[in-house]
């Protein structure tokens, strides 16, 4: 079907612009918020059996507090062939130093997967996604067959570090954006050294 015919969901939408680049996604968050479409947790999702094509997430796997129980239940909304795409904090040595230096949330790559829950948005632990997806990517594989993992990306050493993110002011000026994304490029032969992102693709290739 095209696009415009497919169920997209965004998950943990907060305050993005996700709809300025795909008109017709739901977005959603566990919090009422402004523009958001639906709010409901991730591990209890408002959706039929094989009703979604595809799920999107920014920053928000390292914020849930069960990962086991959202991919069961991702699992059951998502249509055979749907995807995950996710952008998630990479694991490098650049990404490594910064988060654990310089960023308010927890970094501890040598965690378990569940998170102690202290509210919505208020825990977290940014080395999530490579503990599920690389140090225990075997174990993924063994508990949850159905999805696949299409890719793993490491990317963006720069740009949001220098944008101040969504807690500090922006570093340089705009203009200087083309700049910075040039030097990005020149960096990306080395990005699973330097990249501070990661995009993650899973598809679930059958039922559950």
């Amino acid at each position: 079907p095209e696009p415009e015919n497919k169920t997209l969901v965004e998950l943990g939408s907060g305050g993005g612009c996700i709809k300025e680049v795909i008109g017709n996604v739901i977005t959603s968050d566990i919090l009422e918020l402004p523009n958001v479409d639906k709010v409901f947790s991730a591990l209890d999702m408002p959706f039929e059996d094989s009703d979604v094509d595809a799920f999107f997430m920014f920053d928000v796997l390292h914020h849930i507090a069960e990962p086991r129980v959202f991919f069961r239940e991702a699992i059951r909304c998502l249509k055979t062939g749907g995807k995950i795409v996710m952008i998630e904090p990479a694991n490098t040595l650049w990404a490594r130093f910064i988060y654990k230096n310089f960023h308010h949330e927890l970094f501890d790559p040598q965690a378990q997967w569940d998170l102690e829950e202290t509210g919505p948005v208020s825990h977290g632990n940014g080395a999530m996604p490579w503990i599920i997806f690389s140090r225990d990517r075997g174990i993924f594989e063994k508990e949850f067959p159905q999805l696949r993992i299409v890719r793993i990306r490491n990317h963006t050493p720069l740009r949001y570090l220098l944008s101040g993110g969504l807690t500090l002011r922006q570093l340089v000026p705009s203009f200087t954006y083309p700049l910075i994304k040039g030097v990005e490029f020149l960096l990306s032969a080395i990005n699973n050294l330097v990249g501070m992102f990661q995009t993650i693709e899973l598809e679930k290739t059958r039922g559950e």
